[in-house]
């Protein structure tokens, strides 16, 4: 049997350069949106919620302190074990990849959050996640897609950047190859070369729809930003679909 090429995102995901270089990222700008999200979603604390993608677990932490019964699930094996430290009656913590069903109609509501989503370099996994997703959630449940404004992050990509983080001096470029929008990281520490890539698809929004066709979902509504104004293809910063099921 031929061997599977390894995927971008479960090197990268499991690196220790990955934290380090997103170790800055805004918590509180993070912290904010979830209030918004609950706010607008209005969970019972006796409904589930999963934590889709959820990487070291910092909004499922926050959304159990806030009383709610969560679960993350993230394919990268490192960030799971770090994450269950923080594991109580009310918070799981769990390695699955998408692309399978988690639990059969397990969930009230599942949040895909951060551009965790597009990964897959065959778009049909796309479909496959998206199905096996619409899977675990309960009938009359809802999804929450929290994706880049594609078309705004392509028209203001910076090309080129340097960043150092804890010594490090990261060399990120960025590009758009074959319908993926690509960072790649290179970076030398302790003497040797590192070079990662991302590679997110650069889905749009008639892009999701068509995905949307092919589930049981049905989209209530499409928000813009974590304040959660209306989306606006120009000028929002985001595309944060909300589906039912």
């Amino acid at each position: 049997m031929a061997q599977q090429e390894v995927e971008w995102f479960s090197t990268w995901f499991d690196s220790p350069y990955y934290h380090i270089l997103y170790q800055d990222r805004d918590l509180e700008e993070a912290q904010q949106f979830m209030d918004n999200l609950l706010a607008y979603l209005h969970p019972k604390h006796h409904e589930k919620i999963l934590d889709l993608a959820c990487g070291k677990g910092r909004h499922s932490l926050y959304l159990n302190r806030k009383g709610y019964d969560v679960t993350g699930i993230d394919l990268s094996e490192q960030s799971i074990a770090y994450a269950k430290q923080y594991e109580n009656e009310r918070l799981q913590f769990d390695v699955h990849d998408m692309r399978q069903v988690y639990k059969t109609e397990g969930f009230d509501f599942i949040l895909n959050l951060f551009t965790s989503f597009g990964y897959f370099e065959n778009e049909t996994e796309n479909v496959v996640a998206l199905l096996a997703t619409t899977e675990s959630l309960q009938h009359g449940g809802k999804l929450v897609i929290d994706f880049m404004n594609t078309d705004k992050v392509i028209a203001n990509l910076v090309t080129d950047e340097e960043k150092e983080v804890q010594g490090i001096n990261f060399k990120i470029h960025r590009g758009l190859e074959h319908d993926f929008i690509v960072k790649t990281i290179t970076f030398s520490d302790n003497g040797k070369e590192y070079m990662f890539q991302e590679r997110v698809r650069a889905l749009r929004e008639e892009d999701f729809i068509e995905y949307f066709k092919m589930t049981q979902l049905r989209l209530v509504e499409i928000l813009g930003d974590y304040e959660l104004n209306k989306y606006d293809r120009e000028q929002s910063d985001r595309m944060i679909f909300v589906l039912k099921k």
